[in-house]
This record gives structure tokens, sequence and C-alpha cells, in this order.
């Protein structure tokens, strides 16, 4: 790894709260919600329950196999899932739920961009009641056919149930597919098929018509169909200090968008699905931070403050790197 220079929790402080004075006032709570748990400190995926509306999933990417089911409505954690039968994890980054009623947990983060040959995803049924509980989970050993990579985004297919992976690169990443049955008993292939910006976590619309990929300060849609990436458009997103988390709500009238750092803020942004009152898919709902990514004219205040993300971004990764390394 690179010389760093050392940066003191002070300056990531700074830097963040200029983002936030930028973007105006913080979500109110019809727009998201605030992780409330003192031991969630990197919320690096989340994912809608299927079994529990206004619950949402996420986990700290350096931490125990633990996650935590956290309620919408008050930012409480409601339960903490801890697993059992897998290995100590090392770079949680994702979690999403698939149609087998299944939380899946992207274990696949890799900072040094290959300095592991293999990553691991866990996958666990979602509990029967939402209490404290241990479960036995699944653990699957990942490998990508073009070799060993970074990667922060795994998106299980609502209607498939196939895994998908894409992997994190500054030259832009790929888009994995895993095999169409996970084995737990050898190696699971993950094979590019299509070609991704820089991504920090993605979401397929509980339809599966479309996949939503975000970045540190952007966020793209793409349509989905027959297993393949289709034409793209872009897709609001809030301005957030460490943009790390992207998942729909259970009805796909709204994404939720997730970062990271303690009482780290999840933001709503209206889909513009039928039905959905809080406003087209070009606006987050009443109360939410100004958002990018939209078309028509951008103010010159627009592009100072996606400047101002991207450096506070970058402030905080380097503090994770230097924390890592």
């Amino acid at each position: 790894m690179r010389s760093l220079p050392y940066v003191t929790g002070s300056a990531v402080a700074a830097a963040a709260a200029v983002v936030l004075l930028a973007a105006g006032p913080a979500a109110s709570d019809d727009s998201g919600f605030t992780i409330k748990d003192p031991r969630i400190t990197e919320s690096s995926g989340l994912a809608a329950s299927h079994a529990y509306p206004g619950i949402y999933w996420t986990h700290n990417d350096q931490d125990e196999p633990r996650v935590f089911a956290v309620d919408s409505r008050t930012g409480e954690t409601v339960a903490t899932v801890t697993l059992k039968g897998v290995g100590k994890p090392r770079d949680m980054e994702a979690i999403s739920v698939g149609p087998d009623g299944n939380v899946y947990v992207g274990d696949i983060g890799d900072n040094l961009n290959g300095s592991w040959d293999h990553v691991w995803i866990y996958r666990f049924p979602e509990p029967k009641a939402l209490k404290d509980v241990t479960v036995r989970a699944t653990q699957f050993t990942v490998k990508y056919a073009d070799g060993a990579r970074n990667a922060e985004a795994l998106m299980v297919h609502p209607k498939t149930g196939r895994v998908y992976i894409a992997s994190k690169n500054e030259d832009g990443g790929g888009l994995y597919e895993g095999p169409a049955t996970l084995t737990a008993s050898g190696t699971n292939v993950f094979r590019r098929i299509g070609e991704v910006p820089w991504v920090t976590d993605g979401a397929f619309s509980p339809d599966g018509k479309e996949l939503v990929l975000r970045s540190y300060f952007s966020a793209r849609g793409y349509e989905w169909k027959n297993g393949k990436l289709g034409a793209d458009h872009r897709v609001s997103a809030p301005l957030q200090g460490q943009a790390e988390s992207v998942t729909y709500t259970l009805d796909g009238k709204a994404l939720l968008f997730g970062s990271e750092g303690e009482q780290s803020g999840v933001e709503r942004v209206a889909t513009g699905k039928e039905g959905d009152s809080g406003g087209d898919s070009k606006s987050p709902s009443r109360g939410g931070s100004p958002a990018v990514g939209d078309d028509g004219d951008k103010s010159t205040l627009t592009y100072g403050l996606i400047g101002i993300v991207g450096a506070a971004a970058l402030v905080l990764g380097v503090k994770r790197l230097l924390r890592r390394g």
C-alpha cells in the first residue's frame, strides 16, 4: 500500500459537516430514518426484509458474523442475528434478500484489489421472530473467473434467485454472475457479464426489471432483461458523507440510500411507481436532501456540492484504508 498522510478524526468530521451544511436540512421522518444503534458504525449494506415490512437488514463491514434488523419507523434495532457455522468475516460489504426467503451477506471486500484469491457469501433464513437469535448459516466460497478483485455490491435477483456481484475499481468495474445454484461443497465461480462504473452497492427492483447501482455521489439504473444489462439512465441519489448502500422498499415505490458512520442516515428517494405519493423518480420525497444525477440543467452550486462530496468520500476512504492497513 502506498504511504498516505495521517488523517485525523476531526478532519473527517469537518469534511462531513461541510457536506451536510451544503446539502441542507437532514431528512425528515417521512423521507428516511437514522440508524440509532451505537454498535452500527459502518453500515455497509442495506436490504429490505421480505418477512417484516418496514424492517431493514444491515451490518458493519469489520465485525463479528452478525447482522442487525432495523425498524425504519424508529431507527432502532429490533433484532440482532448472529451467524454460526461460518468463519471470521474479513470485510462484509453487502446484503440482499432472495426470493427463497434467505438473507445473503457478501463478505466480498478487498481493499488491496486482489490480495485474497477467494471471498465468501453467507446465507441464512430470515428468522421466524424479530428477536436476538443465533442461526446456522451456510458459507459459500467465491472466486472470479478473471482473477481476484475488490467488490462492495451483491444483488440477488428477486425472480431467479441468482446472485450477482459488482466489482469496485476507479477505472470501472464489472458485473459478475454466479452459478444458477450456489454450492457449499466447492468453489462458486462468478463470470463477468457486463461493464459498470465505480460501485459501492446495488439492488434489483422487486419486479426484477431494473438494477440500480450507486457510487459515492451518483446512481444509475439499468434495464434488466434475460439476465443482461440493458439501457441505463440516471437515478436521483442524495448527498451523503460516505455513500455505501442502496435498497428498494418492499413495494418498489422508493429507493433507500444509506451511509456509514455513527448515527448514520438512510434517505428515501421515490421511484415514481404508480400510487407513490412521495414524488417522481427525479425528486427525493418530502424533506429529503438534494439529489444528484437528475436530468436537466445543473447549477454551479450542484457541481460544487458534488465536488465536496467527492472530497469527503476520499478523506473517509483514506481513513478506512489506514485503519485496515
